[in-house]
């Protein structure tokens, strides 16, 4: 499928079809589609729980208002940001050396450079998770279009409830739930979009709404 296909088939579903269910290996494309969305200083700060089992996802349901989608997809992921991604760039720079793609003088400025950043700056290290999180989310939305599946953002859920039930740490901030999978009858088509020339302000922002 060509990409801006892709990008005009996606829709956020809210139905599923319940009798077909996504491999392991499945799930491990998709997440590995995600990982190729950018961050900063190329830290990689997303991290998924893929909740798979039924049991699961029903008490996964119950902590986002029992909303069906999160129980009817074939899985549905718990996208995460980690709030101390930069604790481990000295390692992630090293591989980007060793490939000769980043020269050593260069990455090696960039650790103190992010620890700086981010230790001191809480919020900042808490949008970059989410900003993080949310790029790659939306690869791996993409890449399920493109593979005939359908995908469901969501924000209501309880995310310190979330963390709780499935032991997820605090060095983490949930981002969403994503129940991706296979569709069936009943999906609105893709809504109506705003106008290019209502979102798109060139050379300054004077005449946005």
């Amino acid at each position: 499928m060509q990409t801006q296909e892709v990008i005009q088939k996606r829709v956020s579903a809210n139905m599923f079809d319940t009798a077909r269910k996504l491999s392991e290996q499945e799930i491990r494309e998709l997440v590995a589609a995600a990982t190729n969305a950018p961050s900063s200083f190329n830290i990689q700060h997303w991290r998924f729980v893929a909740v798979t089992d039924q049991d699961a996802k029903e008490r996964l349901k119950a902590l986002a208002w029992g909303q069906p989608k999160v129980a009817d997809a074939a899985v549905t992921f718990i996208v995460l940001g980690d709030l101390l991604g930069y604790k481990k760039l000295g390692s992630i720079v090293k591989t980007s050396v060793d490939a000769g793609i980043v020269p050593a003088a260069l990455a090696e400025g960039w650790v103190p450079m992010a620890e700086n950043a981010y230790s001191s700056n809480p919020q900042l290290a808490r949008d970059e998770a989410i900003r993080s999180g949310a790029m790659a989310a939306m690869v791996l939305m993409l890449a399920a279009a493109d593979r005939g599946l359908v995908s469901g953002p969501m924000i209501g859920f309880d995310p310190e409830g979330v963390k709780k039930e499935f032991a997820i740490s605090d060095r983490y901030v949930p981002v969403m739930l994503l129940p991706v999978g296979y569709e069936r009858d009943g999906n609105w088509t893709r809504k109506p979009r705003l106008t290019v020339d209502e979102v798109l302000a060139i050379g300054t922002g004077k005449g946005l709404e």
